[in-house]
Formats: C-alpha cells, sequence, structure tokens
C-alpha cells in the first residue's frame, strides 16, 4: 500500500521511539511515557499503524503474579521501513517550518 500522506507529529513519535530498538516488544505505557503522549492519543496510533501492517501487536505471555497481560508493540518491515523515511524527512525538514507546515496532510 503506497503512503499517500505524511505521518502526524504523534505518528511519527511513536515510529521514532519504536525503531529505537525494532526487534523488541514494547508496551503502550513504556511508548506514551517516551513520547508524551497519553493514552487517549498514543492507542488510537498504535491501533492504526497495527491495521495498516506496520506493527505486529500481542499480549504478554507472562504478566508478573498480580497484573494483567499487557499489549505489546514492535515494528513489522513496512513500519521499519516508513519509520526510515519518516527520519529522513525529518532530518531534511526546514527548521524554521512552523506548526501549520508540519501538521499539514497529517494522519
Amino acid at each position: 500500500m503506497a503512503r499517500t500522506r505524511r505521518p502526524s507529529p504523534q505518528t511519527a513519535a511513536v515510529l521514532t521511539a519504536l525503531a529505537e530498538q525494532p526487534g523488541t516488544w514494547r508496551h503502550g505505557y513504556e511508548l506514551g511515557q517516551e513520547v508524551g503522549l497519553k493514552a487517549g492519543s498514543l492507542y488510537p496510533i498504535l491501533i492504526r499503524l497495527a491495521d495498516r501492517g506496520l506493527l505486529e501487536a500481542t499480549w504478554e505471555a507472562d504478566p508478573p503474579t498480580g497484573r494483567p497481560p499487557r499489549h505489546l508493540y514492535r515494528l513489522t518491515g513496512a513500519g521499519a521501513t516508513l519509520a526510515a523515511e519518516v527520519a529522513a524527512e525529518t532530518r531534511a525538514a526546514p527548521r524554521n517550518a512552523g506548526p501549520a507546515t508540519e501538521l499539514r496532510g497529517a494522519w
């Protein structure tokens, strides 16, 4: 599937955080803390990325006693490719671009 729009800054932040450890399963709370997003913003992004085949999602196999299992996420090959494209676009973007430019065409 060809991407037609740039990811939002929030989606780009999630992709970038996941790309730092692409083979590692990460849980949402940890990602939210890292990128500064609350659950109401983070989980729709994670669900959308998983629905598009950019993330793998699974349940934690052996949660500690007394805690329910958590959903875990990691990038797929396509997700890693998109994360690299987003990183390249971010490096190439003009430094003086304002918020209107950053949000144009956001997911």
